[in-house]
């Protein structure tokens, strides 16, 4: 008898299932977001198909463990509920669910007769600038005995050196400050400012902290010693190694005890912080190839780290209400379009968000310039590129959807430093810089050349944007920009030279019919821009243009049968998602004829396979947030749907334990490559409509 791979997979993943003991709601996801706030605070649980949060080590969106351990001692027991460390004395709390929600992931562990809920919390706060920009985390720790009666219960958490670089082998130092927060602050002897290794930065300080209430204590040191020292004694001796050394010298780990005394009801939640905050944070190339130092957003609000973490501590309750409510409007509006589509937008929006960094410049007297507000967005895992325009376009529906408004700190880098003249093309730029956090241009021109992506991704965003806020400051200041990029989609949209796409790892093609697209809608956008700002000749010519390309491309782009669009012109046996409509329906730009539409709708239903529709013919695989991309333009509820379940299966398939990845295939669910990366904003697009 004959064994499939498929079917041998299967019946390895129904087992693994079947170990699961916890009720998960709404799915086990590959990994689970822990503290995810900036792309150097990015802790998650690596799950597969069903990992408990003290069966692995927490690890940075790379793989990287960042240690991150927690007990609970009930009745002088000692169990470990958080990473897995070994150490003798204390045995393994069991999970009894797992639930997560736009802004937290929630586990209910039971310690004998004691359940200990644990709240990790990562705040999305898309209309607070400041609190946005704040890259601290909560941990929140509940005990409540399961069995009516009282118990005493003492409560342990430490974070390990590794949350400070890409490199285990260098050397950390540290300190701890005392008053009514504790705070232990970590980071490298040796700063690196703006340069990273493997992906951690090697500048700024990790920062633990909690209120100093009474029965809370505190230690440093060696993570076997100071672990030992709490489930021999439920308490930590308020002392602090001072012995400076590598990361891996003795693993230096940074310790909170909390003694809740005697416990007969659930008690109020003891309530922890992590961060990661480093200042300068970000380089900026200005005019003249002047490089300005920008500094995260709140340290406009906070004169001093201590003051913005006491504030997000004392912020906690009213934190956790804001997302809550956040957390019910986003599954309220999912909802309405289905319970799987609510599941996979709140698995991605801590991710989308986790990938930025909200900056402020200072002017020339040190004083911070409060109306100079740029978001940054690191491309991460695939090219590290700061600001990459066809990675903030997939991503922003997510913004659309959350604030408008931050979408236009996104584009301002690139607006900005294209008005300067130093990029020497006539397309927009691909990025803001090769490697973040340095945003330095390509003054060389010799960016990765994406000339009608880029430009048509420029102005469907622009014009988006100004319809969803009614501020048209991008419009008129950078007018001339957004011409001469649709100048160069006129001479290079209808008929695409080979290039490549957002999709480059599919390699260049020439004549594509998606990307055809995407530069007929801009060149409509750009008639709707002149439009908006008053400039009816030049409007009305880019709408004759537009309409005439439409009606040139449909003969190019549809099959001899009449039953698909192709992937390129003239190759009748090939054809793709041509989500790239969906920008006509954002728009409402209408400049793509219904049955252009319906045809793909009818299409896809017949090429789907069982982890969805393959992003073209050249390979099975395809694009998570592409697939929701088309999901918002097909005319038919069951073919959406089917797109939307395809990305859902994926997203609880368990055959990776890493963050949710954007390119997968379709006939198995088994992961390409990406991970952690902002894109899955796209999975937002419905929402966006």
């Amino acid at each position: 008898m004959r064994i499939t791979v498929a079917a041998l997979t299967s019946s390895l993943l129904s087992c693994v299932h079947a170990a699961v003991t916890w009720t998960a709601t709404p799915f086990n996801p590959a990994a689970v977001p822990l503290a995810v706030r900036s792309p150097y605070l990015s802790a998650w649980l690596p799950q597969g198909a069903g990992t408990a949060l003290n069966a692995a080590w927490p690890t940075f969106w790379t793989g990287q463990i960042v240690g991150w351990a927690g007990y609970i001692k009930v009745d002088g027991v000692a169990y470990n509920f958080l990473g897995a460390p070994n150490v003798a004395g204390a045995q393994k709390a069991s999970q009894k669910s797992f639930q997560f929600t736009s802004t937290q992931s929630v586990f209910v562990m039971t310690a004998g007769p004691v359940d200990l809920t644990v709240t990790f919390l990562s705040p999305v706060e898309p209309t607070d600038l400041v609190k946005q920009s704040l890259p601290l985390s909560y941990l929140a720790l509940s005990a409540a005995p399961n069995d009516g009666k009282s118990h005493s219960v003492q409560l342990y958490s430490d974070i390990s050196a590794e949350w400070v670089t890409g490199d285990n082998s260098l050397t950390a130092n540290w300190s701890t400050t005392t008053g009514n927060v504790l705070t232990h602050q970590v980071q490298l002897a040796k700063q690196s400012p703006f340069s990273e290794v493997n992906d951690h930065i090697q500048q700024g300080s990790a920062f633990y902290s909690t209120h100093s209430t009474t029965g809370t204590t505190f230690q440093t040191g060696q993570d076997t010693v100071v672990r030992a020292q709490f489930i021999a004694n439920g308490r930590l001796p308020n002392t602090q190694d001072t012995t400076f050394r590598a990361v891996s010298d003795r693993w230096p780990v940074f310790a909170f005890a909390h003694d809740l005394g005697t416990v007969s009801q659930a008690t109020p939640p003891v309530v922890l912080s992590v961060g990661h905050i480093r200042d300068p944070a970000i380089q900026y190339i200005v005019a003249g190839g002047a490089i300005q130092q920008r500094s995260l957003f709140f340290l406009s609000q906070f004169s001093t780290m201590s003051a913005a973490i006491s504030s997000f501590l004392d912020d906690f309750s009213a934190a956790l209400t804001r997302a809550k409510n956040f957390d019910a409007q986003v599954n309220r509006d999912a909802s309405a379009i289905s319970s799987d589509y609510a599941s996979i937008v709140a698995l991605s929006i801590r991710q989308v968000f986790g990938a930025t960094e909200l900056t402020i410049s200072k002017g020339r007297t040190g004083k911070f310039n409060t109306s100079d507000v740029l978001m940054f967005m690191k491309e991460i895992s695939s090219d590290g590129n700061v600001n990459t325009v066809d990675v903030i376009f997939p991503a922003w529906p997510a913004f659309l959807y959350a604030n408008a408004a931050l979408g236009k700190a996104l584009l301002l880098p690139l607006f900005e430093y294209q008005a300067t003249g130093q990029y020497p093309n006539k397309w927009s730029v691909h990025d803001m810089g090769a490697s973040y956090p340095k945003a330095l241009g390509h003054n060389d021109g010799r960016d990765e050349a994406m000339p009608v992506e880029e430009s048509g991704n420029m102005l469907i965003m622009t014009l988006s944007h100004a319809q969803r806020t009614g501020d048209k400051s991008l419009l008129t200041t950078y007018f001339k920009l957004l011409d001469q990029w649709t100048q160069f989609l006129i001479t290079d949209s209808l008929i695409p030279a080979n290039q490549i796409s957002t999709d480059d790892f599919a390699g260049s093609l020439a004549n594509q019919t998606n990307l055809a697209i995407k530069g007929i809608v801009g060149i409509k956008a750009m008639a709707q821009i002149a439009s908006l700002v008053g400039d009816t000749a030049r409007s009305a010519n880019y709408s004759s243009i537009a309409s005439s390309y439409v009606s040139q491309w449909q003969k190019f782009a549809t099959a001899s049968t009449g039953k698909h669009l192709t992937l390129a012109y003239g190759n009748d046996n090939s054809w793709g998602l041509s989500y790239n409509l969906f920008a006509d329906k954002l728009l409402g730009t209408n400049v793509f004829p219904k049955s252009v539409f319906d045809m793909q709708t009818s299409w896809y239903s017949t090429v789907a396979n069982s982890f969805g529709v393959p992003l073209d013919t050249r390979h099975t695989y395809t694009k998570s947030d592409w697939e929701i991309w088309t999901a918002g333009l097909v005319t038919s509820t069951s073919v959406r749907d089917l797109l939307i379940s395809s990305v859902r299966k994926f997203a609880a398939d368990g055959l990776s334990s890493q963050p949710f990845g954007d390119w997968y295939e379709t006939t198995n669910g088994a992961v390409e490559g990406f991970r952690a990366r902002p894109v899955v904003g796209g999975h937002l697009a419905l929402l966006a409509l």
